[in-house]
Parts: structure tokens; sequence; C-alpha cells
């Protein structure tokens, strides 16, 4: 594996680095990914979420080789109504909190770049593809990101340390990490030999059945230890929605996509990461017994 660290940021180093590299294949998840942060610095974010994914579209824009990209953004870029049933591809796009608006920004300037710059035109290129990938409320081993509930709620286990709960009764749809990774690696690949049909946006989410409240969340992992966390419910100004899934037909009917752990089994192997981790395994063999956990299935 060749690492090399960047800033999506300065167009300069990442077109220097993806001519260099000449990548067939390139996964975009570089975000600024929280909510809270995005009210705090609304210019850093939109311009990390937005001018970056630009950055990384103009650098591939006249690539001499098949070029794919599979750009992740989120399940919160649709137009947020808290309806009870899910959000399809082609709903109208919105967010009203300067994350969830500059991942929008960032689906409709994708979708522009598509239009403009992929296809036989003469200002076109035929050798980039691209495509986007909306999941979100992904949870899983090995997350230790600030102002997130499942590593707010590990801290709280092992560290004594108290968790702020915001919204209780929100609804999110749950799904271990590994999921939507299997989306968009199944993603890249229809891409690679069917080309174009693939070219669109795709939402990765689990089944309905775990679409569950934060609440719910917190008493599912409370059950996998012998002591309960310091929970505290906080108060709040900044809007977050409250009734959020999506619609995955198109995955599974285009890519032959779906999520395979249920509700539970996502918690379960969540928390045991954690706690196999603690007991001394190292971060890889936690991450390998998952991923071999998930195969099997």
């Amino acid at each position: 594996v060749n690492s090399h660290i960047n800033n999506i940021q300065d167009f300069n180093s990442v077109r220097d680095f993806i001519t260099k590299s000449e990548p067939e294949i390139i996964f975009h998840l570089a975000a600024q990914p929280l909510v809270r942060k995005s009210y705090r610095d609304p210019i850093e974010t939109w311009q990390t979420n937005v001018m970056g994914s630009l950055n990384i579209l103009e650098a591939i824009k006249c690539s001499n080789h098949k070029s794919l990209l599979v750009m992740i953004t989120t399940d919160k870029v649709y137009q947020n109504n808290e309806w009870e049933f899910g959000y399809r591809e082609n709903d109208p796009l919105g967010g009203h909190d300067p994350y969830s608006s500059s991942k929008a920004a960032a689906e409709l300037a994708i979708s522009s770049w598509r239009s403009s710059f992929c296809g036989n035109l003469e200002h076109q290129n035929s050798n980039v593809y691209i495509s986007t990938a909306r999941s979100g409320n992904v949870i899983g081993g090995g997350d230790w990101a600030e102002d997130r509930i499942v590593p707010d709620f590990i801290n709280g286990i092992f560290k004594k340390e108290k968790l702020f709960v915001r919204n209780p009764e929100s609804t999110r749809p749950w799904q271990h990490v590994l999921e939507p990774l299997s989306g968009y690696i199944k993603l890249a690949e229809m891409m690679y030999s069917e080309n174009q049909k693939f070219c669109s946006s795709f939402n990765f989410g689990p089944n309905l059945s775990s679409n569950k409240k934060v609440c719910e969340l917190i008493r599912e992992m409370n059950r996998h230890f012998d002591q309960d966390c310091d929970i505290q419910v906080s108060e709040t100004s900044l809007h977050e929605a409250n009734l959020l899934n999506l619609q995955i037909e198109k995955a599974y009917q285009y890519l032959n996509w779906f999520p395979k752990w249920n509700f539970e089994k996502t918690i379960f192997r969540t928390v045991n990461w954690y706690k196999l981790h603690y007991e001394g395994e190292s971060a890889l063999e936690c991450c390998l017994s998952d991923i071999n956990e998930y195969q099997r299935n």
C-alpha cells in the first residue's frame, strides 16, 4: 500500500498526485462530516465538501485512460420533509444545516460535471465515469471521531465519561460500515464492466427494521455491558432532522446489493470490536474479524 496524505482543498497537489498515480478507480470519502461542527465553521465545511470534491473532478477531467470515480456523499442530501417513507435517488435535494446543504451542493456539482465533461462530444472525455453514493448513520468499530453517538457511548463505558444525547427520539437508518463499503465496491465493479449505465446516484442503507430511535440504539448497546452508560439529555438549539430513512431498491435492482446484517447483529459487531480492542487485540485484528464474518454471510 502506497499511502499519501493530502489536502483535497489544495488543487495543485491533488492534480499532481492523481496525474502521477494514474488511478483507474477513485473512492472519494474525504469530508467534513459533522453537523454541529458545520454550524461552527460553515465556510470550511463548504470548502472541503464542495470545492474539495470539484478539485478531484477537475484533476481527473483530462484522463487519458479509463478512470472511475465513486463520490461518497450522505443520506442527508435530501430535502428533509420528515416523511415516514424513505427517500429515493430522484427526490429533491436540500439541506437545512451547513453540512447537509454542502453535501447537496456537492451532488449538484458532481451531476453537472458528469453531464458536461463525460461522454463523446468534443468538449467531453469518454474515459471518465462518475457516480455518487448516498449513505449515512454508519457505525462500526474503530470510530473515535468527536461528537458521534457510538464512540461517545464507548467512552462512557470504558472511560467513565458522561454520554450527552441531544435527540434521543430521532430516528436514523443505522448500518454497519461494511454494508455501504461493499456497495461502493460493487458499484465500482459494475461501472468498470458496464460503464455509463451505472453513472448515477445510489442509496445504500439498511432494511427498514434497522430504522431505530437514538434511545433504542443506546439501549441495544447497553445490553452488551454489565454496567450502564451515564446518559444525560442535553438541550440544543441547532436543527437536526428527526426522521430519516432511505429507499434502496435501486441498488438492489441494478447492483444486486442488499444489506446482510440486521440491527441487532450490527450493534453486536460494533460493540464487540471495542471490547476486543480494549482486551488487547489490534485494530487490524478486530477489523479483519468483522470482514471475515461479513463475507461468511
